[in-house]
C-alpha cells in the first residue's frame, strides 16, 4: 500500500497542469463544496435564534475563507423541515421537538440562502427522499404525513421509509421539492446515497405486497425496485426544471456503482453497490441527463483493499455521462493517512472532473491536521467560479456598462458599474467578477490569480493601486456562464486624483 501511494504521488508531480504546492495552477472553474449535516447534531437544538444565526454566519465565513464556493446543507433529514414548510413539520434537530417552530418562526434555510448569496456561495438544499424516521423511538409530530397516510410507508430495521413502490410517495416528494424550488432561491436540490435502505443481515424489505399489487408488469422485484427509484429521479428532474430551469438537481451516491464481479463494466472493487443493493441506477440517470451533477462519495483511502480511491476516481471519470462530475472526499479518513495532497492532485489531473465536496464540514471547522490551513494557503489559495452548466444554457449575459471609479472607504478604490437587464432572469447577471492586471500586461481572464473580487453587487472596494493598473469586470449568470469583460484603466492622473 505504501509503494502504491508514493508511485501515484510521484506520477502526479510530473503531470502538466497539476496544482503546485503553492496553488499556482489552481483552476479558475472548480466546484468546492462542503456538506453540513443537521441530523443527530444536538448542538443546534440548544441554541437561541440569535445564537443559531451567529453560529451559521461564522461557519459560512470560515468556509468562504477556505475557498469553499458551495454549501450543501441538510434541510430535510427525515421528512421534516429546516424551513417553513406547509407539508412537513419542523425538524426535531432544529428545535428539539418535531413540529415545534423556532422562536419568531425563524426560517434557517431562507437565512442561509441570503447569507450564502452575499458571499457568492451557492446554496444546495440537501434532502433525504425516503427516510421518515431514523429510529424506533422517534416521536412523529401530529402533522407528519405518516399519520395521515401510513399505507405509503414501510418499516425496516427500526426506521420508517416512504415505500418507493407507492405512486403517492413519488407525488408527495415531488410536491415537497416543487414547494422548495418555487418559494426559495436555492441553487440546487441535492440528494445523498439513501434510496432503498442499506442491506441488514437477516432482514427483508417488506414491499412484496406492494410489488404484487403495483408491479407494472415487472416479474423481477429488484428490477421493479430500481424502476421505482428511476421514476422518482425522472419526476424530480422534470419538477425542478419546470419550476426554475436554472436550479440544478444533484445526487451524491455511494462510491461504488457496481463491482466488476457483478458486471464486467463495474469497478475493480468489492463493496456495497448502488445498483444491486440500494437499487439506485446512477448510470441511467447521468446518461439520460436526469441529474445535473454527480458527487460519488469516494471516501476510501488510496490503496484501500476493497475500494481503492484511485480505482474509483478513474472509474467514475470514465463513466461521467451528461452530468457534471465532482468527488466527495471524507476529510477524517484522508487526513488520517496524510493523503490530502495526492487526492487533490489526482482529481485535478483527471479529465472531466470539475471539483470536490468535503464531508463533513465539521472536520474543516476543526481544522483536522491542518486541512483548513492547507485549503487556504495552497489548494484553494485563489478563488474559483462554479463550472458553467452549458448543457442547460449557452447564453452569455451582456457586458456590464461603463465602469466608474471614486475614492472608497479607508483609502480604498471604489469601482461601480451597471448590469444590463435580460429578458430571461436566469440568463442575466447574477454576480460579478473583478480582475486586476499591471499596466501593459496581457489581459488573461482564464487565470484565477488575476481575480481580486467576486461580488453579487454592482460595485466593489479594492486596494488602491500604487501604480498604473487595468481592471476588467465581467457578469456571470445563474448557469455560471461569464460575459465579455468591460475594461477600466487607471493611469497616473487617476491615481493622483484618487489620492
Amino acid at each position: 500500500m505504501r509503494n502504491i501511494f508514493f508511485k501515484i504521488l510521484l506520477v502526479s508531480l510530473f503531470i502538466g497542469g497539476i496544482v503546485t504546492a503553492n496553488g499556482q495552477n489552481s483552476p479558475k472553474h472548480e466546484f468546492r463544496g462542503a456538506w453540513i449535516q443537521t441530523m443527530f447534531q444536538g448542538d443546534y437544538m440548544n441554541l437561541s435564534v440569535e445564537e443559531l444565526k451567529t453560529d451559521l454566519i461564522k461557519k459560512l465565513d470560515d468556509l468562504k475563507s477556505m475557498g469553499i464556493n458551495a454549501l450543501v446543507f441538510q434541510v430535510r433529514p427525515e421528512s421534516d423541515a429546516w424551513y417553513n414548510s406547509p407539508y412537513e413539520p419542523w425538524s426535531r434537530f432544529l428545535s428539539g421537538k418535531q413540529g415545534k417552530a423556532p422562536a419568531d418562526n425563524f426560517d434557517p434555510m431562507s437565512f442561509l440562502i441570503a447569507e450564502c448569496h452575499k458571499r457568492c456561495m451557492e446554496f444546495h438544499a440537501w434532502l433525504n427522499p425516503y427516510r421518515a424516521a431514523s429510529g424506533g423511538g422517534v416521536h412523529l409530530a401530529p402533522s407528519h404525513i405518516y399519520h395521515k397516510h401510513p399505507e405509503w410507508f414501510f418499516k425496516f430495521n427500526n426506521y420508517i421509509y416512504f415505500n418507493p413502490g407507492v405512486d403517492e410517495s413519488i407525488n408527495f416528494i415531488c410536491t415537497v421539492v416543487k414547494d422548495i424550488v418555487t418559494r426559495y432561491d436555492v441553487d440546487a436540490i441535492h440528494m445523498d446515497d439513501y434510496f432503498y435502505p442499506y442491506p441488514s443481515p437477516g432482514l427483508q424489505i417488506p414491499d412484496q405486497e406492494t410489488f404484487k399489487n403495483n408491479g407494472r408488469g415487472f416479474t423481477d422485484i429488484e428490477d421493479w425496485r430500481r424502476d421505482n427509484v428511476n421514476r422518482l429521479i425522472q419526476a424530480l428532474s422534470a419538477t425542478i426544471k419546470e419550476s426554475k430551469p436554472w436550479v440544478r438537481f444533484g445526487i451524491s451516491p455511494f462510491g461504488i456503482y457496481r463491482n466488476n464481479t457483478s458486471h464486467p463494466d463495474g469497478s475493480a472493487t468489492n463493496g456495497t453497490e448502488n445498483y444491486d443493493d440500494l437499487y439506485a441506477d446512477i448510470m441511467l440517470w447521468v446518461n439520460n441527463g436526469w441529474v445535473d451533477y454527480n458527487i460519488p462519495q469516494i471516501y476510501w483511502e488510496m490503496g484501500h483493499a476493497q475500494a481503492d480511491y484511485v480505482t474509483l476516481a478513474k472509474w467514475w471519470a470514465a463513466h461521467k455521462g451528461k452530468a457534471e462530475l465532482y468527488y466527495g472526499q471524507d476529510v477524517a479518513r484522508t487526513m488520517k493517512v496524510d493523503q490530502l495532497t495526492a487526492k487533490m492532485r489526482s482529481v485535478r489531473e483527471l479529465k472531466g472532473v470539475g471539483g470536490y465536496c468535503f464531508w463533513p464540514a465539521n472536520e474543516l471547522f476543526w481544522n483536522n491536521k491542518g486541512v483548513a490551513d492547507s485549503l487556504k494557503t495552497s489548494y484553494f489559495k485563489y478563488p474559483a467560479l462554479i463550472p458553467p452548466y452549458t448543457r442547460l444554457s449557452t447564453h452569455k449575459p451582456h457586458q456590464v456598462s461603463e465602469i466608474t471609479m471614486s475614492p472608497g472607504n479607508n483609502g480604498k478604490l471604489s469601482l461601480t458599474w451597471g448590469a444590463v437587464v435580460e429578458d430571461n432572469v436566469s440568463e442575466g447577471a447574477h454576480y460579478f467578477v473583478v480582475y486586476a492586471f499591471p499596466h501593459k500586461s496581457k489581459i488573461n481572464l482564464s487565470n484565477s490569480k488575476n481575480i481580486i473580487a467576486i461580488t453579487p453587487y454592482t460595485f466593489a472596494e479594492i486596494d488602491l493601486p500604487a501604480k498604473k493598473m487595468t481592471y476588467v469586470v465581467t457578469a456571470v449568470n445563474r448557469y455560471h456562464i461569464e460575459s465579455k469583460g468591460r475594461v477600466l484603466k487607471v493611469d497616473k492622473k487617476n491615481l493622483k486624483r484618487l489620492r
